[in-house]
């Protein structure tokens, strides 16, 4: 069954990395660094800042980037117990399309897919009560991201698909969080439902 998986996995990443075109190389590469979201975090960041106020922001800053340090530990302790090699490190990959600047050697989970979720999940919560197409903008962002992933060689769809996942339930515990906290230090604010 899990060879079946893997192999599924496997096939799937091929044709998934095959629909690329090289006239578009240069998009995926890009797109896919992780200072390519600095612009989109700062523009959330003011937007947050406009809607709580510098305490509410304060709250957000560091609940975030406790998210942040969690979904990349919890990447790294699957990466390192499940210890599966990433497809640029496969022997099948020369059916494949590498266009990373390095391959790295694990690859299950993908860090970039638990984070990305995670911040669409966060952040989804936090400004749908002022912007209710929220949830479209920031998940095809996230999408975008993971998908780059797999164009450019470095992960499964498998890797990309449980990260999402883990990515979308830390988002929520952390969104949670926030509530709590703002809740009990921001009384400025008060969260619209």
């Amino acid at each position: 069954m899990l060879e079946q998986l893997q192999n599924l996995d496997r096939d799937l990443f091929l044709y998934l990395n095959n629909l690329g075109v090289k006239e578009w190389d240069w998009f995926w590469v890009f797109i896919t660094e992780k200072e390519v979201s600095i612009p989109l975090y700062g523009i959330l960041l003011l937007i947050i800042y406009k809607k709580t106020k510098l305490r509410g922001l304060a709250i957000t800053v560091v609940v975030v980037a406790l998210m942040i340090t969690f979904t990349d530990q919890l990447s790294n302790l699957f990466k390192d117990t499940f210890e599966r090699w990433r497809p640029c490190n496969e022997a099948f990959m020369e059916y494949g399309r590498f266009l990373a600047k390095r391959c790295g050697k694990y690859g299950y989970f993908s860090g970039h897919a638990i984070s990305s979720f995670a911040v669409a999940t966060f952040i989804s919560n936090l400004l749908k009560p002022y912007y209710k197409n929220v949830f479209y903008w920031m998940f095809s962002w996230a999408i975008l991201i993971t998908y780059s992933r797999i164009y450019i060689g470095v992960h499964y769809p498998g890797d990309i698909i449980t990260g999402g996942l883990f990515g979308i339930v830390a988002g929520f515990l952390f969104f949670k969080l926030h509530q709590y906290l703002t809740g009990k230090f921001n009384n400025d604010y008060k969260q619209k439902s």
